[in-house]
């Protein structure tokens, strides 16, 4: 029996369905169109993750991940996230030297189904704690599956992604090194998609940007210096999020109305 579908599905709540249809924008044309879900919140999703991740089996998995729920999809990659996330501290206290197979098949998986990594939140909370942890300490290694494990991953996933989804999974992921000090893959992944026709991708860029300048804000303002005029003003406004407010309104002026600059800091 399939534990963790099987409390999934107990917990659907059909008076939830319609707002989360429309929240994740699944009318037509819409960037989730036509996904479907139970009306189960995160929150509950997270709780039965909990419960079920230890004797939850790949197959079980694949019965999720393969799901026409949103939700469930949700779960299978909470699953895999918890599943990742224990068998790396244990290699990583034990065996520092070689990562544990089920790690690496957690990699493997993920991979192998991001077709079914079809909106946001599934990107968001999923990317980071899998990619970005397993090539937080890149080795030059492969997976059973034959991937390399090395950064280039994300760069590719960003400049060939086969849907905006693996786009945005290849600066999303970057989240893991940001938090570790690292800004260079950020920025470099940053250009990649800085003219990038999605409103969801320039909003991804951004918050990676604003994440950056909060560990260094001066790498940031040197970032933006030579971009910021011609880069996408939602993806500019999310990157100066957290700045003055003098500011951001220097640096939406100039974006705006292609005047010069007050503030040295950006001038180019």
């Amino acid at each position: 029996m399939n534990v963790l579908l099987e409390k999934m599905m107990a917990q659907a709540d059909p008076s939830q369905v319609a707002g989360l249809a429309r929240f994740f924008k699944t009318g037509p044309g819409q960037y989730g169109e036509g996904d479907k879900f139970l009306g189960i919140k995160v929150p509950v999703t997270r709780a039965v993750v909990k419960e079920c991740w230890r004797s939850t089996t790949w197959e079980d998995l694949k019965a999720c991940i393969g799901s026409e729920y949103h939700e469930l999809r949700l779960a299978a990659l909470l699953t895999l996230v918890e599943i990742f996330k224990n068998e790396m501290r244990f290699s990583r206290r034990f065996a520092p030297q070689n990562d544990n197979s089920a790690a690496q098949h957690c990699i493997d998986f993920y991979l192998a189904h991001t077709d079914r990594i079809n909106n946001w939140d599934l990107v968001d909370l999923s990317c980071y704690p899998l990619l970005g942890e397993w090539l937080l300490e890149e080795d030059g290694s492969c997976t059973p599956a034959g991937i390399q494990r090395n950064r280039s991953l994300l760069y590719h996933l960003a400049a060939h992604g086969k849907t905006l989804w693996e786009q945005r999974i290849g600066i999303v992921s970057t989240m893991t090194f940001i938090r570790h000090g690292q800004l260079e893959d950020t920025f470099a992944i940053a250009d990649i998609l800085l003219h990038h026709p999605h409103d969801l991708i320039h909003k991804a860029v951004g918050w990676l940007l604003r994440e950056a300048g909060k560990r260094d804000k001066a790498a940031l303002e040197a970032y933006l210096a030579p971009r910021f005029q011609t880069m996408p003003r939602t993806m500019l406004r999310y990157a100066i999020e957290k700045f003055p407010e003098c500011e951001r309104q220097r640096y939406l002026q100039r974006c705006s109305s292609g005047g010069k600059c007050v503030s040295s800091r950006i001038n180019t």
